[in-house]
């Protein structure tokens, strides 16, 4: 008999903001439990440190690259594959509730699911800029005027919004969501019969403006955070994408404690997804369906949350605070299970294909994950090398995302990627062990030392005694892009 597969997903979560994790100011006790029954990859990666490039990746098991997928614009073709539709095709009923990012909004979601809910339910919602895309959020009086506060004075580029007065206003469409799945965990308990379920939800938090509500946003001990990375103009040799938006940003002026309070609310907007967690989690064990479902928890990318002095991320640069994600896998009742925190070296890459071994079926195209069961066993060993990619060839203004004015909390980031320079252009981060080198095309190459220089501030690329671990991820590189740069269509066509 198929089990059960629920996928719960953050935006913008960064794996060093759990407690199991090592953060000493985190409160996520229903992640951490599930160290207890399942694993934790604490070297999971994402392919790419924004929302469409990234989940066109996981939710079809290709890589950014192959189809050209990264910019915030170009989401699936219908070419393309989806493993929502192949779930839909292999017996599992599939419910998505919440964020898109995926299936441009011009075209039906019919073909990758049974049902579709936005989380968006009431009338005053308004269009906000987010990641040069709309957002849609609840703009009542109050989050009006939080909102008109962050974009006033040296808050512009910071997003910082700070304690919500209720759960009414901003992240009210994530309540919505986790209500509509509990509400449909009920209704597949009271069944006799039926398929067995795939659940995507998929939340906004901790996505920003950095927003929380109480009791989480009064939670969180400002005290016991952990050391913020330095400003990234006092460090040499880093990506010229973050010297740009560090420039714009205007947060270099800013104290200690004002970033604290950003900090600590980012990290109550984790506590808060935790909670919801929580309710997943309850609801499936009170309708006794908690033994036969997986469960799998991480996030699209991550978020340098003040980390160099900069927020949100980049496009194409790859420090862990935003490509070093969450990926915890609670497997069903039967399924063989080591519970732990793994050093293995995983890809949201391979999604798709641990939840078709997981649905007992083998996908019907070409991609190019690795089911992360044998790891769930108990292997340590997953890849030997894992990449996270982005960034255009000069002259690629498509990729640019124009238009977006000084109004926006995102110019200085999409300003920056609109020049001609070296900002915006392509790189290729590969981890291998301890090493992580960023390949670049038209600037400097990086290569840290994680063991020595978690923080990653101290380039190798150019040291000489480096050369020899240069040339060995080089190489490796070199195979990935064979193996991967493209694949023949399943799909025959008539000469």
């Amino acid at each position: 008999m198929k089990k059960n597969i629920f996928l719960f997903v953050a935006d913008q979560m960064r794996s060093d903001s759990m407690a199991h994790r090592g953060n000493p100011a985190s409160i996520t006790p229903n992640l951490d439990a599930l160290v207890e029954e399942g694993v934790s990859f604490e070297n999971a990666y994402c392919q790419n440190p924004v929302c469409v490039p990234s989940r066109n990746s996981f939710l079809t098991g290709l890589y950014p690259h192959t189809n050209g997928h990264r910019t915030m614009h170009y989401l699936r073709r219908e070419e393309e594959p989806s493993i929502l539709k192949e779930m839909k095709e292999n017996g599992y009923e599939v419910i998505w509730i919440g964020r898109n990012d995926f299936v441009p909004a011009d075209k039906p979601k019919t073909e990758h699911c049974d049902e579709y809910y936005d989380g968006e339910t009431d009338e005053n919602t308004r269009d906000v800029i987010s990641d040069g895309m709309s957002l849609s959020i609840d703009m009542n009086e109050d989050t009006k005027r939080l909102y008109k506060k962050m974009l006033s004075g040296d808050t512009h580029y910071s997003f910082y919004m700070g304690k919500l007065p209720d759960r009414e206003g901003y992240g009210k469409a994530d309540w919505n969501c986790v209500e509509k799945a509990l509400e449909y965990i009920d209704r597949k308990g009271k069944e006799k019969e039926g398929k067995p379920f795939f659940v995507y939800c998929t939340l906004m938090f901790p996505h920003p403006p950095y927003a929380c509500e109480d009791p989480w946003y009064s939670s969180i001990d400002r005290s016991k955070l952990p050391e913020r990375r330095p400003n990234v103009k006092d460090i040499p040799n880093k990506a010229s994408m973050l010297y740009g938006i560090n420039e714009k940003q205007k947060l270099n002026e800013w104290t200690e404690e004002r970033f604290d309070e950003l900090r600590g609310t980012y990290l109550a907007m984790v506590s808060r997804f935790d909670y919801q967690l929580g309710l997943i989690k309850e609801k499936l064990k009170e309708t006794g369906l908690y033994d036969e479902t997986n469960l799998l928890v991480f996030s699209d990318h991550g978020d340098y949350t003040g980390d160099y002095t900069i927020t949100e991320k980049a496009q194409n640069c790859f420090e862990d605070p935003i490509s070093n994600v969450p990926l915890l896998i609670k497997p069903a009742k039967g399924v063989p299970v080591k519970p732990r925190i793994s050093k293995a070296q995983v890809e949201l890459v391979d999604i798709p294909a641990t939840v078709a071994e997981l649905g007992g079926f083998d996908l019907s195209y070409t991609q190019f994950g690795k089911s992360l069961l044998a790891s769930v066993a108990g292997a340590e060993e997953h890849k030997d090398a894992v990449f996270c990619e982005g960034g255009r060839i000069h002259g690629e203004t498509q990729a640019m995302e124009s238009g977006h004015g000084p109004e926006s909390p995102y110019w200085p980031r999409l300003s920056t990627q609109c020049s001609e320079g070296p900002e915006h252009t392509k790189a290729l981060m590969c981890r291998m062990g301890k090493y992580k080198y960023t390949m670049r095309l038209y600037e400097q190459d990086e290569l840290y030392d994680l063991e020595q220089d978690p923080m990653e501030i101290k380039n190798l690329a150019e040291l000489p005694e480096y050369q020899e671990v240069l040339v060995k991820m080089q190489q490796r590189i070199t195979r990935f892009y064979m193996e991967t740069t493209d694949f023949v269509p399943n799909k025959r066509d008539k000469r």
